[in-house]
């Protein structure tokens, strides 16, 4: 997958916004929640986003996927090169990590992302 359509994916899920943080990260949230997080500019093609407890050891013995910088502890990864992922296979973490996100929010804000969708 390329930033391009890894972004244009992130835009279409369900209640998600944008924004720039700490100058140079184009972040992706739900209900004000982080699910991904990749380079405004696209000088660097990683991304990162939180992952199952139980995927987070499985996925990072894998090369070219590390724990997150700063967000490991929270089950985050980063894929260096997001080039080298599979459509298919970004889609359905990108996906995941939105659900996770959106599954801790308050179901008063999940109601109402819902009813916006």
């Amino acid at each position: 997958m390329n930033p391009t359509k890894a972004k244009d994916y992130c835009r279409n899920l369900p209640g998600a916004t944008e924004d720039i943080k700490w100058d140079c990260n184009l972040v992706f949230s739900v209900g004000e929640k982080m699910f991904a997080v990749m380079d405004a500019k696209e000088k660097e093609k990683s991304i990162s986003f939180k992952v199952d407890d139980d995927r987070f050891l499985e996925l990072t013995d894998r090369e070219g996927i590390i724990p997150a910088p700063y967000l490991a502890r929270a089950k985050w990864v980063m894929v260096q090169d997001l080039s080298k992922l599979p459509d298919a296979e970004a889609k359905a973490l990108l996906k995941r990590s939105h659900e996770l996100v959106f599954a801790k929010l308050t179901k008063k804000l999940q109601r109402e992302i819902e009813g916006a969708a």
